[in-house]
């Protein structure tokens, strides 16, 4: 499928999403969101696809295009939210990482904040600036951050509107690894989780997911239950033969 507004391109089983509207600082508009929506349904359905990289050149993105939404009335606003589309990717049942340099502001951090795990440069420019334009985080970014971050913090960053840099967003834990290269780095980190089972991925995803949703007894019961699943996989009899007889596990995926 083509796009007008990302670039995809897979190899090696890792898909890179490239946000691309470099002129505009790759600001998300409802073109760009939806090819992101299309993109991840097509990379969702394909086997060959183990992960999946979000990233931008020079800039993950300067936030949400906000020339067209200075008018919009509240009905409006609430069908132009990004938030189907990012629950979307939030629930991809693929490991997804942020690869961040540049600007990463409202919108965009919060599309970074679907991701699993977010690899950034430690200069990049990180914040919800939303404050300043008379509004707030409305595409999770009130949810997802105090869940990674805590209250506090949370409530810090979105209430003041500030910028902070990468450096200090993995002092708070908004960024899980720092590196001048992140795309690199996260191609590596790509490459090796392709190498492991797909399946016992995406179910330990489904339960770390579900921990924010539930009761501590109610997710040890549904990780049990997702862990004794995987025992009907062919990739677990590989992956515990091959530890047996002192050898590296081939994972099908199965």
């Amino acid at each position: 499928m083509s796009y007008e507004n990302i670039i995809v391109r897979n190899e090696n089983n890792v898909a890179v999403v490239n946000l691309n509207r470099p002129k505009s600082l790759n600001a998300l508009n409802s073109d760009m969101v939806a090819e992101l929506g299309k993109a991840f349904d097509e990379l969702t359905g394909d086997a060959q696809v183990k992960v999946i990289i979000i990233t931008g050149e020079k800039n993950f993105a300067a936030g949400a295009d906000i020339t067209n939404m200075v008018e919009l009335t509240p009905e409006e606003a609430y069908d132009f939210a990004f938030s189907p589309i990012y629950n979307k990717i939030a629930n991809c049942p693929k490991p997804v990482i942020a690869a961040i340099e540049g600007f990463a502001l409202g919108g965009a951090m919060e599309l970074a904040l679907c991701c699993d795990l977010r690899i950034a440069t430690p200069t990049a420019k990180i914040g919800f600036p939303e404050i300043t334009l008379g509004i707030f985080p409305g595409a999770g970014g009130t949810q997802r951050l105090p869940r990674l971050i805590g209250a506090a913090q949370a409530k810090k960053l979105i209430y003041t509107g500030a910028i902070i840099r990468g450096e200090a967003a993995y002092a708070l834990g908004l960024v899980d690894t720092l590196a001048e290269n992140p795309l690199k780095e996260a191609t590596t980190l790509a490459e090796d989780l392709a190498a492991k089972p797909p399946v016992a991925l995406k179910l330990a995803k489904e339960c770390i997911n579900a921990a924010d949703d539930v009761d501590l007894n109610t997710g040890v019961a549904f990780e049990a239950t997702n862990w004794a699943r995987l025992f009907a996989t062919s990739d677990q009899k590989e992956g515990m033969r091959a530890f047996i007889e002192k050898r590296k596990p081939t994972f099908v995926g199965k």
